[in-house]
């Protein structure tokens, strides 16, 4: 595992500033952090704890994953790839958590928003899954201007530290939470792989998640190295997503990953 004082040089390296970094190996050699509880805001990164808890109401019984959920025009808004969600079209409960995690669709996300509920869903990813910095307040926009959102406080923006998104990552590589396979399989299926991703090794795996605004940039998952060796590695920083930052965070995983 590489040592702390290593880790802090490759960040400082590649301009990671300001970042929270969590690195840990799922074979028991240990791990490594910097500033995992840095309040950045998660953009994207908090589809991932949404859709877990969206999957444990399903393991509960409150809805089937092949139930049928319509699109309401009111949590319509910009997206990075066409989507098939608008108004008049019938989604199922597995389509909204797929296309939330492997397309990063907000329409999908706004929709689970509803279905499990905002307050639910905190509760539920705190006291199940011990994401106690992690909470849902706000739908999410794809551009300016910003949805009407009338469950929203007005003040609350969503919280998903590094830390707890390792966390949620780690329990998903174990089998530790329901539907743990389908969400690995979600997040192997990532279409946006310009970040670390472009850092990684012939035969490496990642099933990753990706968070982008004008003021952050993050990605992060569960990496399967082509030796077999396992971890989570998740990178938050507070640099405007852009083509020039996603190849930071490339090279980072490039030079991390010759440690590995």
């Amino acid at each position: 595992m590489i040592a702390p004082s290593e880790l802090t040089s490759l960040v400082a390296a590649h301009g990671l500033h300001p970042r929270g970094v969590v690195l840990r190996s799922l074979d028991g050699a240990g791990g490594v952090a910097l500033d995992p509880e840095i309040p950045l805001y998660p953009a994207s990164m908090i589809k991932t704890p949404l859709v877990a808890a969206a999957l444990l109401e399903a393991e509960s019984g409150r809805y089937g994953l092949d139930d049928p959920v319509a699109i309401n025009a009111a949590n319509l808004t910009e997206n990075d790839a066409p989507s098939p969600l608008v108004p008049g079209y019938t989604a199922t409960v597995r389509e909204l958590c797929t296309r939330a995690i492997a397309y990063s669709d907000n329409v999908a996300t706004n929709e689970l928003y509803d279905l499990v509920g905002r307050e639910r869903a905190t509760s539920l990813v705190r006291r199940h899954l011990g994401l106690g910095a992690t909470g849902f307040f706000r739908k999410l926009s794809g551009s300016e201007p910003r949805i009407a959102d009338a469950g929203w406080d007005g003040m609350r923006l969503n919280t998903h530290p590094p830390c707890d998104a390792a966390r949620l990552f780690e329990a998903i590589a174990s089998d530790a939470i329901p539907y743990a396979d389908l969400l690995r399989d979600m997040l192997a299926a990532q279409m946006w792989n310009e970040k670390l991703a472009c850092g990684l090794h012939d035969g490496d795996r990642f099933a990753h998640k990706t968070g982008d605004t004008d003021e952050v940039c993050h990605d992060g998952g569960i990496l399967t190295t082509a030796s077999g060796s396992r971890y989570v590695i998740v990178v938050y920083t507070g640099l405007a997503s852009s083509k020039a930052n996603d190849a930071r965070l490339a090279s980072f995983m490039k030079a991390l990953r010759a440690s590995l």
